[in-house]
Order: C-alpha cells, then sequence, then structure tokens
C-alpha cells in the first residue's frame, strides 16, 4: 500500500498525483471531518478547494495502521512538526518500506535536513528515503497542469523505483542521487520567498525581485555547495525551478506572507492573513543558524530573520542589503 502522511493541500495533491499515475493510496489525517470529506465525498474543499479526488484516494485518522500497512510512506508534514507527529513509530514502519518525504524545511534545534529527521524518528536508513522537490505549487498540480519534479536518494535506483509512483501526463518526475543540494535548495527558497514578498508589499517592481532571486541562489548555491551539494542540482528543478515558482506566484504561501509584512502587518497577523504554512517564517532561523555553523554568508537570509524576530524593518532591511561592500559577483 502506498500512504500519505499528512491531508494538507500538498499531501492531498500528491494522492491524487499517484492514484492517476493508477496506484490505491491512502491519505492519514489528524482532522476526523476532512478525513471523512476525502472518504464520502472524494474532495478536500478546505485545502484543495473545487478540485476532485479519484476514487483511489482514500483517508484515515489511524496513524499507526496506516504506517504499518505501507510499502511506500509519502511524508507531508509541517517541517517543524514531523519528529513529534511520528515519533514512537519505529517499531510500526516496514523494515523494507521507501520512505518519500516532500517536506522543505530544516529543523529548529538541530538543524537537521528532514531526510535526517526521518532517518532518525523512523528507525531507516539514508537508503530508504526519497526526497521530491521542485517547482510544485500544489493548487496547479491538483488541475491536473504541466509541472516536472526532482526525486532524490542516494539509492539512486530507489528514486527510479518512485518515479513509477507518480508519472501522469501531467507529472513528470526525474532522479538524482544529491538529496544535500535537493534538501538545502528546497529549505532555502522558502525563505528567499519572503524576502521577495516582503519587497512586493513595499511596492517594489521587477528588477528587485529579479535581484533577490538571483542573489538568493548564490546563497543557496554557497550553502548547498558547502555541505556537499551538487552545483548543477542548483541549475535544475529543485533549485533555480523552485525557487522561480516559490518567489514569484501569488500561490505561494512564503511569498504571501512576505507581502504581508512588507504591508505592515506584524509576523502574528501575517500568518494568520496567509493561511497554511509558510514553513520560511519558522525555518529561517535554523538555516540562518545552520549557515553560520559551516562559515557561509548569507546576508538576504539573515536579514528575513532579523525582520521577523529581531524588529529590522523592510525598509531597514533593503538599505543593509544594498549598503554591504561591493564585490566580485562571482564570488
Amino acid at each position: 500500500m502506498i500512504a500519505v502522511l499528512g491531508s494538507g493541500a500538498w499531501g492531498t495533491t500528491i494522492a491524487k498525483v499517484v492514484a492517476d499515475a493508477g496506484h490505491p493510496v491512502t491519505v492519514w489525517g489528524r482532522d476526523p471531518d476532512v478525513v471523512a470529506e476525502i472518504n464520502d465525498r472524494h474532495r478536500n474543499e478546505g485545502y484543495v478547494p473545487g478540485m476532485g479526488l479519484p476514487t483511489a484516494v482514500t483517508a484515515s485518522t489511524d496513524l499507526e495502521a496506516t504506517v504499518a500497512a505501507a510499502s511506500t510512506l509519502i511524508v507531508a508534514l509541517p517541517s517543524q512538526v514531523a519528529r513529534q507527529t511520528l515519533a514512537g513509530l519505529v517499531a510500526t514502519v516496514r523494515p523494507d518500506a521507501t520512505v518519500v518525504s516532500l517536506m522543505k524545511g530544516i529543523e529548529l534545534g538541530t538543524d537537521l535536513r528532514m531526510s535526517q529527521v526521518l532517518g532518525e524518528v523512523l528507525g531507516v536508513g539514508e537508503e530508504q528515503i526519497v526526497v521530491l522537490s521542485g517547482p510544485n505549487l500544489s493548487r496547479e498540480i491538483a488541475a491536473g497542469q504541466p509541472a516536472a519534479s526532482v526525486l532524490a536518494c542516494t539509492d539512486i535506483e530507489r528514486s527510479r523505483d518512485v518515479t513509477h509512483l507518480v508519472a501522469t501526463s501531467y507529472f513528470r518526475p526525474y532522479v538524482t542521487d544529491d538529496v544535500v543540494g535537493v534538501e538545502l535548495a528546497g529549505a532555502v527558497k522558502n525563505v528567499i520567498a519572503l524576502a521577495v514578498g516582503m519587497a512586493v508589499g513595499k511596492g517594489y517592481g521587477d528588477n528587485t525581485t529579479a535581484t533577490l532571486i538571483t542573489r538568493g541562489l548564490a546563497e543557496i548555491t554557497r550553502l548547498a555547495v558547502a555541505m556537499g551539494g551538487e552545483l548543477q542540482t542548483m541549475a535544475g528543478l529543485a533549485g533555480m525551478g523552485d525557487l522561480v515558482a516559490t518567489c514569484a506566484s501569488s500561490l505561494s504561501r512564503n511569498h504571501r506572507l512576505g507581502k504581508h509584512i512588507g504591508q505592515g502587518m506584524d509576523l502574528e497577523a501575517a500568518l494568520v492573513a496567509t493561511g497554511g504554512t509558510a514553513e520560511g517564517a519558522k525555518s529561517c532561523r535554523a538555516v540562518a543558524h545552520l549557515a553560520a555553523s559551516q562559515g557561509v554568508e548569507m546576508p538576504i537570509t539573515r536579514a528575513v530573520v532579523a525582520v521577523l524576530y529581531e524588529g529590522l524593518t523592510v525598509d531597514e532591511m533593503t538599505r543593509l542589503l544594498l549598503a554591504r561592500p561591493r564585490k566580485d559577483e562571482r564570488d
């Protein structure tokens, strides 16, 4: 059985993709109303409004039973609650299970990537964990709009096996063994999207957006390469592809949250107005801490942390970033 843990927008969407690829799939969710709606009405209006789900998608509130039955376990939980949600399931996970992570973040307090968190909490080896990432705005994929992603695993053959579970007429998977690069790109792009949203909220135009995206990619690349990621990954779907989609689209929760901040809201009000999980708001501190531990300079990330948690205004952030010492672009 294929199971998806998480009945939010991305979890529900990937369940639809798996079903459209010809496989029955069970979604685990903690909300009994959402689970009942998926089973009885084949919809999840709270997270994927207006989209019908295939009958091959079913749902359950029984976490242990869902995990125990799954040969492939797709994890679509908010990154900062994954550990506590999955705690105690080591004995429940099948020894030969493949675990697919859809999560994009760095864990606060440990600086671990999500595949590392899953390895610890589920007791599976890195060769069993596949990371799915790329330009994946869930609403567009749920609507069947063409998209692609990359599946990363240290055992690339396992990545290839997972492609058969998600390949459809509208969703094309690629494979790589660069887990580090793919995960770091997925985590940091959310932080850069916050900065872009702040700029848009202040009324800045396309030049500013393009500058932040480009220099944001430089930050992502510095950190990823310092930690063993591949430069080529940064130019691919998990790097530039996901960064552009998340920074440029109003469908991106991180972009929307940043925009609310740029328009003058405080973080608490902006989170309410955004709705759903904006991973960058929490991961930015972990990313900044990780970068500092590696001796990697990430000024945009550090500025986002200062705006969200240290009282810096967006105007002050702009001035600080532009006043940094000038240097060779290739540095």
